[in-house]
């Protein structure tokens, strides 16, 4: 069966425009022509309907086109949608109730948006915010708190963005091509969303760590003789034992 555009949107409750929007973002491929009439076929309805889904279980269309280009056979993906699924999880707040419960202005969220420092999740149409990006906001408040200037502190934090961004990528592409599949053959289902639960907490703790000891170990080599004060207070830290508790909730 074939249909003509609007045809396809009102089967997949989902506007024209919008429908038009997926297929510039590469998310549907084109449709077959006859003449100056485009013509969709089941496939195309389908993949809509799973884009309708993902969306509105909050993830970015980045993610979803991530998802998509990864849907062709791999073991355990029904599990791996799952697990993401279940860390998207909890409350999710509009801008203002995000901005009400942080306490932080709705301008400087957008610039934060703007940044790339936060980015939101879209369901249906709409962006919300979870319970992490309260967390992070308020560490960021924290640590204007203590002294670090805002300007310079929003400069360091897109230049980590920008970095992490691009090492989860890379770390992505391992899982999927060492873990997801070995030897060119999807892995067995089931194992691979084992193994992502297993693997991501423990990913985490080894970021938070080496990140820290690196901190420390610089911070001392740069500070050795400058200031007695700081430089005991670094050293007490670098012997504290951090300690990460990373879990699905």
């Amino acid at each position: 069966m074939e249909f003509r555009v609007e045809d396809l949107a009102a089967r997949a409750g989902t506007p024209v425009d919008t429908l038009r929007y997926y297929q510039t973002r590469g998310l549907l491929p084109p449709p077959r022509r006859a003449g100056r009439i485009a013509w969709y076929g089941e496939a195309h309805l389908q993949r809509l309907l799973r884009i309708r889904r993902l969306a509105a279980d909050g993830f970015t269309l980045e993610q979803i086109a991530r998802l998509l280009g990864d849907s062709g056979g791999g073991g355990g993906d029904a599990e791996l949608l799952g697990l993401l699924r279940e860390r998207l999880g909890g409350r999710r707040l509009s801008r203002a109730e995000f901005a009400a419960e942080t306490g932080l202005p709705e301008a400087l969220i957008a610039s934060a948006l703007q940044a790339g420092l936060v980015e939101p999740l879209l369901v249906d149409g709409a962006e919300c915010f979870t319970e992490d990006d309260v967390a992070m906001a308020k560490i960021g408040l924290e640590l204007l708190q203590g002294g670090f200037p805002l300007q310079a502190l929003l400069d360091l934090s897109v230049e980590h963005a920008r970095h992490t961004a691009g090492l989860a990528d890379r770390a992505i592409a391992l899982f999927g091509e060492h873990v997801r599949r070995r030897d060119g053959a999807p892995e067995e289902s089931g194992r691979v969303a084992e193994a992502f639960r297993l693997l991501l907490p423990q990913v985490t703790k080894l970021v938070a760590l080496h990140f820290q000891r690196t901190l420390v170990t610089r911070a001392l080599a740069k500070l050795a003789g400058d200031d007695e004060d700081l430089r005991d207070a670094l050293a007490a830290t670098g012997g504290a034992k951090l300690s990460v508790q990373v879990g699905w909730r």
